[in-house]
């Protein structure tokens, strides 16, 4: 498997990425954190908004200091945070691959134990998180089959939880000294 990512004219935006693997009705969490100034600010909206002209602007300006991360599971229409009882539905299981990038990659496309994923988003240098898109997993489900992707190929094993968020592509990296613009490639299409 080529775990080089080319920043392409095609590549998916952010509000496509978003529409892709969210229902438009479906709430999710989008938050924007500045590890200088110690601020985060969460915000639960629909797919649709979260996609919108408008909400992708102020993510753009958020962008100048601070990251850039969303929920991958479907929230409670009545939630209010981000909690595990908030979750309405799985739609994503996910490895965030921070050590050891391309022999991880490499080894999922050659173990036969995963599918191939929906997307690859390259954060920084060699470091990956990989998403596949789900139906019907239950959330205890969902985070042991993380916990065991993270025991087969590496990964961060603090990010197995249901409620973990991850970068949204096409937004700059800001965790390093230098700046990286987290690209994304389209792998499978199947759920």
């Amino acid at each position: 498997m080529n775990s080089s990512l080319e920043s392409k004219p095609d590549s998916l935006s952010a509000s496509e990425y978003i529409l892709q693997n969210f229902e438009p009705t479906d709430r999710i969490a989008v938050l924007v954190r500045n590890r200088r100034a110690g601020e985060t600010i969460q915000r639960i909206t629909t797919a649709k908004n979260a996609a919108s002209p408008d909400f992708q602007a102020w993510l753009q300006h958020k962008n100048v200091g601070s990251d850039v991360y969303i929920g991958m599971n479907a929230l409670k229409h009545d939630a209010q945070s981000r909690t595990k009882e908030d979750i309405e539905t799985i739609r994503h299981l996910y490895l965030d691959v921070d050590r050891n990038g391309p022999v991880a990659l490499e080894a999922m496309g050659n173990s036969g134990l995963v599918p191939r994923p929906n997307y690859i988003l390259e954060t920084s240098p060699e470091k990956y998180q990989v998403v596949w898109k789900v139906e019907g997993i239950a959330q205890d489900q969902a985070e042991a089959l993380q916990r065991a992707m993270v025991r087969e190929f590496g990964g961060d094993p603090a990010a197995t939880d249901s409620t973990r968020v991850l970068r949204l592509p096409i937004f700059v990296n800001r965790k390093y000294e230098t700046e990286q613009l987290v690209k994304v490639r389209g792998d499978a299409s199947e759920t």
